[in-house]
């Protein structure tokens, strides 16, 4: 696990550690120490911590202007035992929407488990988002329907094309708006 990297082709375009107005401005990271781990494995160090011990993230992108993020997940996430929604969001999301993001767009494939507990806090995001969206792209299979076990895909747009999503060789607008796409197609 320590050799997976978020993703870091758009780095010319965007780094979370020098914007202002991320909720990870200034974060120093060490590539010589690793610093982070789920359980007893080791992962890469430019992943960031959000105060989860089993899901870490990376934001890729962001554009306040259009008023979406893409966020990469690596780990468990655990909603039963350690509240990682509810973690997430505020220490996240909250941060995120207070500068006017309303788009989502959450890359899970390197998410291995989806622990549920209630949907409170999703409920709670997707009514912040307002004329908003949050989608899933790239979610294992397990995982999915363990979200859609527990009606969480009321809240997160997943399926169709957004399960297979070939993004890497995309620039982030076009992703954007290759998801908004989907999304509006689902809404007519």
């Amino acid at each position: 696990m320590h050799e997976i990297e978020p993703y870091y082709r758009w780095r010319d375009d965007y780094i979370a550690a020098e914007d202002e107005r991320s909720p990870f401005y200034e974060t120093q990271y060490n590539e010589f120490h690793f610093d982070k781990q789920i359980y007893n494995y080791l992962i890469h160090p430019q992943w960031d911590d959000f105060g989860s011990q089993t899901l870490y993230l990376k934001v890729i992108f962001a554009d306040y202007d259009q008023g979406y993020a893409i966020i990469e997940f690596i780990g468990e996430w655990n909603d039963a035992i350690h509240n990682d929604i509810m973690t997430l969001k505020r220490e996240i999301l909250e941060l995120m929407m207070d500068e006017g993001i309303n788009k989502f767009i959450l890359i899970g494939e390197n998410v291995l488990n989806f622990h549920s507990s209630d949907d409170l806090y999703y409920e709670e995001w997707f009514q912040d988002v307002e004329d908003g969206w949050i989608a899933g792209i790239n979610f294992r299979e397990h995982v999915i329907e363990e979200f859609k076990r527990n009606n969480i895909d009321y809240y997160i747009n997943f399926g169709g094309s957004l399960d297979d999503l070939s993004w890497r060789g995309l620039k982030p607008i076009q992703l954007f708006k290759k998801v908004e796409e989907q999304l509006t197609k689902r809404l007519n």
